[in-house]
Protein backbone atom coordinates (compact mmCIF):
# COMPACT_ATOMS: atom_id res chain seq x y z
CA UNK A 1 0.00 0.00 0.00
CA UNK A 2 1.30 3.44 -0.92
CA UNK A 3 0.80 6.40 1.40
CA UNK A 4 0.48 10.03 0.43
CA UNK A 5 2.30 12.97 2.01
CA UNK A 6 0.54 16.32 2.11
CA UNK A 7 1.62 19.58 3.70
CA UNK A 8 -0.13 22.84 4.44
CA UNK A 9 0.08 25.93 6.59
CA UNK A 10 -1.74 25.63 9.92
CA UNK A 11 -1.86 27.40 13.27
CA UNK A 12 -0.11 25.58 16.09
CA UNK A 13 0.15 25.91 19.87
CA UNK A 14 -3.11 27.72 20.69
CA UNK A 15 -2.90 29.63 17.41
CA UNK A 16 0.31 31.42 18.41
CA UNK A 17 2.61 29.84 15.82
CA UNK A 18 2.22 29.53 12.07
CA UNK A 19 3.80 26.30 10.78
CA UNK A 20 4.00 24.21 7.62
CA UNK A 21 2.68 20.85 8.82
CA UNK A 22 3.27 17.51 7.10
CA UNK A 23 0.66 14.75 7.01
CA UNK A 24 0.72 11.13 5.95
CA UNK A 25 -2.75 10.05 4.86
CA UNK A 26 -4.16 13.04 6.79
CA UNK A 27 -2.28 12.20 10.02
CA UNK A 28 0.16 14.96 11.11
CA UNK A 29 3.71 13.83 11.87
CA UNK A 30 6.01 16.88 11.84
CA UNK A 31 6.21 20.54 10.87
CA UNK A 32 8.59 23.24 9.72
CA UNK A 33 8.61 26.73 11.14
CA UNK A 34 7.42 29.33 8.66
CA UNK A 35 10.08 31.90 7.72
CA UNK A 36 9.43 35.29 9.27
CA UNK A 37 8.83 36.98 5.91
CA UNK A 38 5.88 34.63 5.29
CA UNK A 39 4.13 35.72 8.49
CA UNK A 40 2.78 38.72 6.59
CA UNK A 41 1.71 36.84 3.44
CA UNK A 42 -2.07 37.18 3.36
CA UNK A 43 -2.51 34.08 1.18
CA UNK A 44 -0.61 31.92 3.68
CA UNK A 45 -2.51 33.40 6.62
CA UNK A 46 -5.82 32.81 4.85
CA UNK A 47 -4.82 29.19 4.11
CA UNK A 48 -3.98 28.61 7.78
CA UNK A 49 -7.20 30.24 8.96
CA UNK A 50 -9.22 27.68 6.96
CA UNK A 51 -7.44 24.71 8.59
CA UNK A 52 -7.86 23.07 11.94
CA UNK A 53 -5.53 24.34 14.66
CA UNK A 54 -3.13 21.82 16.15
CA UNK A 55 -1.68 21.54 19.63
CA UNK A 56 1.58 19.87 20.70
CA UNK A 57 -0.51 17.08 22.25
CA UNK A 58 -2.14 16.39 18.84
CA UNK A 59 1.24 15.99 17.17
CA UNK A 60 2.55 13.89 20.07
CA UNK A 61 -0.38 11.46 19.87
CA UNK A 62 -0.38 11.16 16.09
CA UNK A 63 3.39 10.69 15.89
CA UNK A 64 3.32 7.93 18.48
CA UNK A 65 0.42 6.28 16.69
CA UNK A 66 2.46 6.27 13.47
CA UNK A 67 5.50 4.91 15.34
CA UNK A 68 3.41 2.12 16.90
CA UNK A 69 2.13 1.20 13.45
CA UNK A 70 5.66 1.47 11.99
CA UNK A 71 4.32 3.99 9.54
CA UNK A 72 6.13 7.18 10.56
CA UNK A 73 7.82 8.22 7.30
CA UNK A 74 10.77 9.87 9.07
CA UNK A 75 11.61 6.70 11.01
CA UNK A 76 10.53 3.75 8.87
CA UNK A 77 10.70 2.69 5.24
CA UNK A 78 7.21 3.49 4.01
CA UNK A 79 5.95 3.15 0.46
CA UNK A 80 5.15 6.70 -0.58
CA UNK A 81 3.23 7.88 -3.58
CA UNK A 82 5.09 11.20 -3.48
CA UNK A 83 8.37 10.91 -1.53
CA UNK A 84 9.49 14.32 -2.81
CA UNK A 85 7.05 15.89 -0.33
CA UNK A 86 8.97 14.64 2.71
CA UNK A 87 10.71 17.36 4.73
CA UNK A 88 14.44 17.50 4.11
CA UNK A 89 15.53 17.74 7.77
Amino acid sequence: MEYRIDARHVWYNKGTQLVYMYFINHVPFTFDDVPEENLFDLDILEEADKERQFEPEDLYRSSFYLIDEECHPMLFEVELENPEMLPTD
